[in-house]
């Protein structure tokens, strides 16, 4: 460990400022020590991207990096022009540098952050300085605003830029719900900097404001129908869903993740479902706007009256319109507010309970929906933690999701990854703490004695050996340097304390670090039991440490489970590297086109799209350089495109320079690489190019198996893929197994009566009836039928195909039982029967079916189910589309999403194009017209699309 000297050293070099993760004296001290000290680099990194993101001319952040090496965490930052000539004191014109103590404003910096302050949710509040004087503050009192000697206004120390998540902060004033305490919450943290995250803000708040407009559009229809009643005029008639005067009183408003009470408060969480479609139209949106927008003065006191309930129903901070923001400081200690015992202070601090329990009662049960919908499905940890964070879920959470995982089997897999993404971030805590008293020249045999007993079977290794020579090496360097040398070490007397770690201790370090850092209770004593236990792999968890750590080791095969050797020696350590965080600069321009293009795309116009996103792509060359995950991006939607419109050869080169970018920038082994291997394959299989297509599917198969295991969504769809290339090449043996896997995978997670189970059953039955199997293969269709007419009707087409099928298969039946009982017979009857129909399937066929179970369909539809979307498209979206169609059956080129976990999409969906899930009977009718699952049409052109099928399949397609 290093010494407290040491730990107090700062450094600067070429005009950047080095600080360690430590809490030399004591700023932290009630905050949580060294813990508080090590995750305040990554608070101020959030807080950096924040105002960075707002980008308002004349104020400025410092460059800032955070970087992980070898169990110290190094904070970079840009020197601020003139910090070192003066006095910190001196320099400081806003904030304060004591936690509250000494207070100071200045009206430039209130200027600019006041405008920062409306767009980050954050409340401008007031507190007291040490000479009682009142000092008006935007931002959290932590932030510190330094001028310059190029004239330039910085701000710094932006760590609690959020407000703080006070289910793991207990306070005495704060009453939490029984749906809260039920959870397990308030908890204990280690330290006291929790903070909630942005995107938790912002969902919060858009939330609050639909429940704003629900409330105040309801009443404000009430108060004109009543208008209407006054005026001897029959009252205007509410759209479809909306209250009428003559309806009971609201008794409980639904509204997006709370219910109004009786009173007008709003009351319990509930799932963020249930909304009605007309309090949250365009409508009654420019309905409250306008009222809200109104001087208040013209207002009559009714409709002001409206308006104050409605603010008060959703906690606002106003009585005359929405405003919901957060005071960063209203639990922090040591700071004296004007009036700590007023009402507004107390508002503040229920807003941020309940934004906190906005996380746990409506974010995590939504993204578990997703999970069992399979609109998201993680890879490994870090998709998993990439989903998470998006829904502003803070990764602490992960313990009482794996909790609620645990009792949902669909989502085995997901507990599984939950589970060692656990482990994984503990043994990075240990780590941390293990690596600070490692000598530089044993960092290869304590990393590899680390590993060994981490993931190895051997039950006593040892690192004697290098104990030995540790020891015998310092009592060299001691005794050259003598009583005279009085320096003081670096390393303190415990470095040699790695080498007495065994796995039993490390295991129980790691199940304790799970308990007290996620309140988990994992339940093993070593890597044997988590394996057992929860189905984790031991290949996968090496990777995760290795990739979180920043440990390079030898490419070769390690023999983890041999209990008679080690798996991991010295030589097997290549190198550390440091693990970097910082902020990622955007191409604004280029965003801007790319999201243009999105929504062209969504809408159907795909020639339009393609010109748009291909002009993002010059933007982002111009701004990158040649290689950036964004490029890949956008290079993987570009051929996709260009697959769709019919041009495969443009399309298979396009992809392999998405490939190749990912296999540079992202890494080889990345989930995005994966999802690039497999569409390179389809692209491939286009081109004829079979033996390509095979071996990219097979590597994409290898890494996935790396990544997570045979248990996953996306290993069925890779084994289908195999198995229908392998069935088109003629080897049926070996493409019936893997179509076995992929059906035995869909029954598991999507359910016995899924589509992705008929289609798999019909692939099943094509192979056997090709291996004379008719009978299995008869059953097979069977099964395929049943649930075609289950899920689509007798009268759809695929029920009917299946039908057909179903009879050719039972006259071959028929046929090769005869011949059978003929020749057991011994007769002479055999060339009275039919030939047997037996033909190996064309590429056509073959890759039709690859086109379905990846996504894309190519169906008819008539001109009375063109109508049918046409409506719903009118209802839903109000687009202007023509209504002459011929009346004759016009093909046209459909992509559809047949289920959303088992498309592979590029196109990043936003929020604001997302329909309605709560399809018309019309709709209904129409999606299943088109052969596939409910999905919202897009008509265009001649061109009929569904949006899911331009949607990603997983978080990893998310647009940065």
């Amino acid at each position: 460990m290093l010494s407290c000297r040491c730990r107090m050293q700062l450094f600067i070099w070429n005009n950047i400022f080095f600080s360690l993760g430590f809490d030399v004296k004591d700023h932290y001290k009630e905050l949580g020590g060294d813990a508080a000290a090590y995750v305040a680099p990554g608070n101020d990194l959030q807080g950096v991207k924040a105002y960075w993101s707002v980008d308002l001319e004349g104020l400025y952040t410092l460059g800032t990096v955070v970087i992980d090496y070898r169990g110290y965490r190094v904070t970079a930052q840009s020197i601020i022009p003139g910090i070192l000539e003066r006095e910190q004191e001196q320099s400081v014109v806003y904030g304060s540098i004591d936690f509250g103590k000494t207070v100071v404003a200045s009206d430039k910096y209130l200027e600019f952050l006041s405008q920062t302050a409306k767009l980050l949710k954050i409340k401008p509040h007031k507190v007291l300085n040490e000479k009682d004087d009142e000092v008006l503050l935007c931002s959290s009192i932590e932030c510190k605003g330094i001028v310059g000697n190029d004239q330039r206004h910085y701000i710094l120390d932006l760590l609690r830029t959020f407000p703080p998540d006070v289910n793991y902060l207990p306070v005495d004033d704060v009453v939490y719900s029984e749906e809260t305490k039920k959870m397990g919450y308030p908890r204990k943290h280690k330290h006291s900097l929790c903070c909630l995250r942005q995107e938790l803000v912002d969902a919060f708040v858009e939330a609050r404001y639909m429940l704003f407009i629900e409330h105040a559009a309801y009443h404000l229809q009430l108060l004109r129908n009543k208008r209407q009643e006054k005026a001897n005029t029959p009252p205007k008639e509410v759209e479809t869903g909306e209250a009428t005067a003559a309806d009971p009183p609201l008794q409980g408003v639904v509204c997006n993740g709370h219910v109004e009470a009786k009173d007008g408060s709003v009351g319990g969480l509930c799932n963020g479902h249930g909304e009605s479609d007309a309090l949250q139209s365009d409508d009654a949106k420019k309905m409250v706007e306008a009222v809200v927008e109104s001087d208040v003065e013209s207002l009559e006191d009714s409709t002001r009256d409206v308006v104050r309930k409605a603010a008060h129903a959703v906690g606002s901070l106003r009585d005359t319109e929405f405003d919901i923001r957060f005071n960063p400081d209203v639990f922090s200690s040591g700071i004296r507010f004007v009036d700590a015992d007023g009402e507004e202070l107390k508002r503040e601090k229920t807003l941020v309970k309940e934004a906190a329990e906005f996380l746990v009662g409506v974010q995590i049960p939504k993204m578990l929906r997703h999970c069992l919908e399979h609109s998201s499905s993680p890879i490994d940890g870090y998709t998993l933690s990439e989903a998470m964070h998006v829904r502003g879920i803070n990764m602490r959470y992960l313990g009482k999701i794996a909790e609620m995982l645990a009792e949902m089997p669909q989502l085995e897999y997901v507990h599984t990854i939950a589970v060692a993404e656990m482990i994984t971030r503990a043994m990075k805590h240990i780590f941390k703490t293990y690596m600070q008293g490692v000598e530089q020249l044993s960092l290869a045999a304590s990393v590899s004695h680390l590993l060994n007993c981490y993931v190895g079977a051997y039950a006593t290794p040892h690192a004697a050996d290098a104990a030995e020579e540790l020891l015998s090496r310092h009592s060299r360097k001691k005794n050259r340097r003598g009583l005279k040398n009085k320096r003081t070490s670096v390393l303190a007397a415990d470095n040699t304390d790695w080498v007495h770690m065994t796995p039993k201790s490390l295991w129980s370090d790691v199940v304790a670090e799970v308990r007290a850092y996620y309140g988990f209770e994992l339940g093993v004593d070593g890597v044997d039991g988590a394996v057992a236990r929860y189905g984790v792999q031991k290949i996968s968890l090496l990777r995760s440490l290795c990739v979180r750590c920043g440990v390079q080791i030898l490419l070769r095969d390690y023999n983890m489970e041999s209990r008679t050797r080690q798996a991991f020696g010295e030589d097997d350590i290549v190198n550390l590297f440091p693990v970097v965080k910082h902020v990622n600069p955007k191409a604004t321009d280029a965003h801007n086109f790319y999201s243009t293009g999105q929504v062209k795309i969504q809408r159907g116009f795909l020639k339009e799209g393609f010109e748009v996103i291909s002009e993002a792509l010059n933007l982002l060359n111009n701004v990158y350089g040649a290689m950036h995950p964004e490029i890949a991006t956008c290079l993987r939607l570009i051929a996709r495109l260009n697959y769709i419109m019919g041009e495969h050869a443009e399309a298979m080169v396009q992809q392999q320079k998405a490939v190749l970018m990912s296999e540079r920038v992202l890494g080889v082994d990345h989930p995005n690489t994966v999802t690039e291997y497999t569409h390179l394959a389809l692209y491939c299989f286009a081109n004829t190019d079979i033996s390509t297509a095979l071996k990219l599917l097979y590597r994409a198969r290898y890494l996935a198996l790396l990544l997570h295991g045979e248990n996953h969504p996306e290993v069925a769809l890779l084994d289908s893929n195999i198995g229908l290339i392998l069935h088109a090449v003629g080897q049926h043996d070996l493409a019936l197994r893997f179509l076995q896997k992929s059906l035995q995978l869909n029954t598991k997670y999507y359910g016995e009566d899924s589509m992705k189970v008929a289609v798999s059953f019909h692939l099943k039955a094509r192979v056997q009836s090709c291996l004379g199997d008719f009978r299995g293969a008869l059953q097979s269709e069977k099964e395929t039928f049943a649930i075609y007419k289950q899920q689509l009707g007798e009268e759809h087409d695929k029920t009917k195909e299946s039908s057909e099928c179903l009879k050719h298969l039972t006259q071959q039946a028929v046929v090769l039982q005869k011949k059978m009982n003929e020749i057991y017979k011994g007769g002479d009857k055999l060339n009275d029967f039919p030939p047997l129909q037996i033909s190996t399937p064309s590429m056509g066929s073959v890759l039709d079916l690859l086109n379905i179970i990846n996504g894309i369909l190519f169906v008819q539809i008539s001109p009375k189910e063109i109508e049918l979307f046409r409506r719903e498209l009118e209802r839903r979206q109000g687009l202007d589309i023509k209504s002459d169609c011929s009346q004759k059956e016009v093909e046209f080129q459909t992509t559809t999403k047949t289920d959303a976990a088992q498309t592979e999409s590029a196109v990043p969906s936003t929020e604001s194009s997302q329909l309605d899930s709560d399809a018309s009977p019309e709709a209904e009718a129409a999606d299943k017209a088109a052969g596939g699952d409910p999905a919202s049409l897009l008509v265009s052109d001649g061109l009929v699309q569904t949006q899911a099928a331009v949607a990603p399949s997983g978080v990893e397609e998310v647009a940065r």
